[in-house]
């Protein structure tokens, strides 16, 4: 099902803003396309980029967009669920792969300390301003002053404000099916796509509320369908178990919830797989282990480096 949120909606209104020049800009450069002479070379290819969700291990997608960036290759399309869409929705801004490290590192947690064990034990350091006192309003965390924050770093507020098109994936809590974001204001469709139960609280649209994307369609690369090539990128990882007999509450919901969305998703793989898998081998990081960049990273690099050699092998067979 599309949606969309009406602009009003939007949690930061920045006026004449960068966004909103870029899309005009974009607007203008279409209205003189029919006078630029064209040349003899072969088109671009289209590519469609799919952002998992995954939490923590999400900032694998940095490395995705490092490897476009290096090969000057600009998505046609993204499409993204929970982290994927937080993600995503930086990158469809115009940020470079370093952009977005930069600006998500300046907001985690010291780097002896995971998030997720801070939130267990209530020391909260820098993470404070962004909890919930209590479950009363149906979840932990602020997801209103973490997507301020991303509106402050991408400077857009609306769908049409982006350089590249994106599709926004959350899940309809009452009629239990997809609802994709396409256009609209762009913070209250990725603070619903991120809604993961128990964490963040559910977001009001229309007459329904919305949770994460990732309980319907945690790596939405079928929504790329007008693309020659789809790069899907799962970042759901694997657990091994730690020794203690019982894990946490949030633990066992971050977990179950994740073997449901592993499920879903392969299903999908088994019937129509994308072009380009990309699925780096992730080991127990937790899903709000952001503090530990440079272990997602080092563990991710393997598949980001044979993605580049993938990519790097078409362009060349398309030469």
């Amino acid at each position: 099902m599309l949606a969309s949120f009406e602009e009003s909606d939007a949690m930061m209104q920045h006026g004449f803003s960068r966004g909103r020049r870029r899309a005009l800009a974009l607007m203008l450069g279409a209205a003189l396309a029919p006078w630029v002479a064209v040349g003899e070379a072969r088109p671009e290819p289209r590519i469609g980029l799919a952002l998992g969700s995954g939490g923590a291990r999400g900032l694998a997608h940095i490395l995705v967009f490092e490897v476009l960036d290096m090969l000057e290759l600009r998505p046609h399309r993204i499409a993204g669920s929970s982290i994927g869409a937080v993600m995503g929705s930086l990158y469809a801004a115009g940020l470079s792969a370093q952009d977005i490290h930069d600006a998500l590192d300046r907001v985690t947690v010291a780097r002896d300390e995971s998030w997720f064990q801070a939130l267990l034990d209530r020391e909260l350091t820098r993470w404070l301003r962004f909890v919930e006192p209590g479950f009363e309003r149906g979840g932990l965390v602020k997801a209103e002053a973490f997507t301020e924050f991303l509106a402050e770093t991408a400077d857009v507020t609306a769908f049409e404000e982006l350089e590249i098109p994106l599709r926004v994936v959350a899940t309809d809590f009452w009629a239990r099916e997809m609802v994709v974001f396409e256009s609209g204001a762009l913070w209250p469709a990725v603070r619903a796509s991120m809604a993961m139960p128990g964490l963040f609280k559910p977001v009001s649209h229309q007459d329904t509320l919305l949770v994460d994307g990732g309980l319907t369609n945690p790596l939405p690369y079928d929504l790329l369908g007008d693309c020659d090539l789809v790069i899907a990128v799962d970042v759901l990882g694997t657990r091994t178990p730690d020794g203690s007999e019982v894990p946490s509450s949030l633990d066992s919901i971050f977990n179950t919830f994740q073997i449901m969305q592993a499920a879903i998703l392969g299903e999908k793989l088994r019937k129509s797989p994308p072009d380009f898998l990309v699925r780096p081998d992730i080991q127990d990081v937790r899903v709000l282990d952001f503090h530990r960049f440079e272990d997602i990273f080092e563990q991710a690099r393997p598949a980001r480096d044979a993605l580049e050699a993938d990519l790097r092998q078409y362009l060349d067979r398309r030469s």
